[in-house]
């Protein structure tokens, strides 16, 4: 169980795992909430000012979800430094949580089936704990997985693997530069390749099975919290 255990934390498979769980709800939120963003927040903020030039986007969603987005991320915090003073590390909480969060999600898209629309209270109900589902994710990577590249916000692990690589390629550098260069690009590649793939598996099962499709990212955000073990 040991060398298994190490073998998981040396391929990094929680990160990645949460990386594909990002993907696929971003992607399943867009299509089914009228182009409502839940991971990538600041995504939100092009939506809104789509919505008033050519129309066709959600309003209310795209306006709710950053404001959201900060009071989940604070209230989350708060209670994961309130986990780690009663002597318990946070991580898996707070993937129990995100997991519980999704499946409401999932659960309302269920329920109520396609929304015809997307500015509806349950619409946006649905959408907001997809928003808090994130912001969770979010917190417990900043917080708990210190060190691991970003699982939501893919720009700053595609700048980061283009600058790791360049440095590897030119060999420019300190022994401990180039071999940090290296386990940064081995840390954050998964998170990238994950991320795509979950963008690709649920907008195929979004427009499938439309908010069932939930059911992956749900089972995805389900797997990782034994993986926390790993990470602890």
């Amino acid at each position: 169980m040991t060398s298994w255990l190490s073998r998981l934390r040396n391929i990094s498979l929680l990160p990645a795992i949460l990386s594909t769980t990002a993907g696929a709800v971003d992607v399943i939120g867009f299509l089914a909430l009228g182009g409502l963003f839940t991971a990538h927040i600041t995504g939100n903020v092009v939506i809104v000012a789509a919505h008033y030039v050519t129309g066709g986007f959600s309003q209310i969603g795209p306006l709710l979800a950053v404001p959201v987005f900060m009071v989940v991320m604070g209230l989350v915090t708060l209670a994961s430094s309130a986990i780690a003073r009663a002597g318990f590390y946070p991580l898996r909480p707070l993937l129990l949580l995100q997991t519980a969060l999704l499946a409401g999600f999932l659960l309302l898209g269920v329920g109520f089936g396609r929304f015809p629309d997307a500015d509806s209270s349950m619409a946006v109900l649905a959408g907001m704990l997809g928003v808090a589902a994130m912001a969770t994710q979010n917190v417990l990577g900043k917080l708990a997985l210190k060190g691991a590249p970003s699982t939501a916000v893919m720009t700053t692990n595609i700048t980061q693997l283009t600058v790791d690589l360049a440095t590897l390629a030119r060999r420019h550098g300190t022994a401990d530069e180039l071999a940090n260069a290296r386990r940064r690009a081995r840390m954050t590649f998964p998170c990238i390749v994950g991320f795509i793939g979950g963008c690709a598996a649920g907008a195929a099962l979004e427009v499938k099975f439309g908010f069932s499709a939930l059911a992956l990212p749900v089972v995805l955000s389900a797997l990782a919290v034994p993986l926390a073990q790993v990470e602890e």
